[in-house]
């Protein structure tokens, strides 16, 4: 009895398992991102910088989240937090224009933290940054809806991911971003 449960749980634990290369042929720092109004956001300004890039757009339910944001990125940016809005339509929730993100995010909720233009997170059109997230931190780096969230320690490496689900005020995410600023 005790052998088939013990074989039991070692299958489960097989099929949760994720498969996590971590080869880090590059790091966080060597990529960049085109702002919302069209600069250059070169990632390696950010060295040693701890950073929660987070997949955001304006029509969905999890949108009151870019309050919390904001508070998040108020209260740890003196100690080094940067907090990245990536807009993307990849789940058809986002505004068309670049311009219209920008005003909704200003007129709204008065988001003063980096936010990049228009950008493609999940799929082969993904923006490399997620595809090399994916490829070195495994299947829960791909977001599965808006407002997920990818933290990158100072080392430019994939520390932890967290779900749309996940407030970005959770002691759970603030603990890490404590635990790594």
């Amino acid at each position: 009895m005790k052998k088939s449960i013990f074989i039991g749980i070692t299958i489960i634990m097989f099929f949760f398992k994720s498969n996590v290369n971590a080869n880090y042929d590059k790091i966080f720092y060597d990529f960049k991102i085109e702002s919302i109004t069209g600069e250059t956001i070169n990632f390696n300004e950010y060295k040693n910088k701890v950073i929660l890039i987070v997949n955001t757009a304006s029509y969905c339910g999890f949108t009151k989240q870019y309050t919390d944001l904001q508070e998040l990125w108020d209260k740890y940016k003196s100690r080094g937090l940067i907090v990245l809005g990536v807009p993307s339509n990849s789940f058809n929730q986002e505004k068309n224009k670049n311009s219209e993100v920008k005003e909704f995010c200003k007129v709204n909720f008065n988001i003063n933290f980096p936010l990049s233009t228009i950008t493609k997170v999940k799929g082969d059109k993904a923006h490399d940054l997620f595809k090399w997230a994916k490829n070195n931190h495994g299947k829960s780096a791909i977001p599965k809806w808006n407002f997920h969230k990818i933290l990158i320690n100072k080392e430019g490496k994939v520390e932890d991911t967290f779900s749309s689900f996940t407030n970005p005020l959770s002691k759970k995410l603030v603990s890490k971003i404590e635990n790594i600023l």
